[in-house]
């Protein structure tokens, strides 16, 4: 694959890409990324992407970010009562140890797949 150049990465009319392409921290103001109209208290609302922004690196692909047309753009739902208890109930079960089946006061890490003291029972009982 031909390396691509900042200069390539300059298609505002779409016609390379299929769709109007900007270079890295060059997007016009009427676009914005998913964390961008999040910031903004946006969400894409169902519209497809409407542009990308590409920034080239040696050895690799681009690195892309797609875009929304703020214009387009919806308001982020509210959290309802029954959204944060949800979430609440969600965030209790990450932190229960599967092992003992107490709350460990932490998210407990999936590489452990249980609480720091049922992981290492041996490093417990030294201390």
């Amino acid at each position: 694959m031909k390396r691509l150049t900042l200069a390539d990465c300059f298609d505002p009319a779409g016609e390379r890409f299929g769709i109007p392409t900007f270079p890295w921290r060059c997007a016009p103001d009427e676009y914005a990324t998913r964390r961008q109209l999040r910031g903004r208290g946006l969400r894409p609302g169902g519209q497809e992407v409407a542009a990308q922004i590409l920034r080239p690196r040696r050895r690799r692909e681009p690195l892309t970010a797609y875009l929304y047309r703020v214009d387009l753009a919806r308001s982020v739902r509210p959290m309802t009562p029954a959204r944060w208890a949800a979430l609440d109930k969600a965030n209790a079960a990450r932190r229960r140890c599967p092992e003992c089946g107490r709350d460990a006061g932490y998210v407990i890490p999936s590489s452990l797949g249980a609480c720091v003291t049922c992981a290492y029972p041996e490093e417990q009982r030294a201390a």
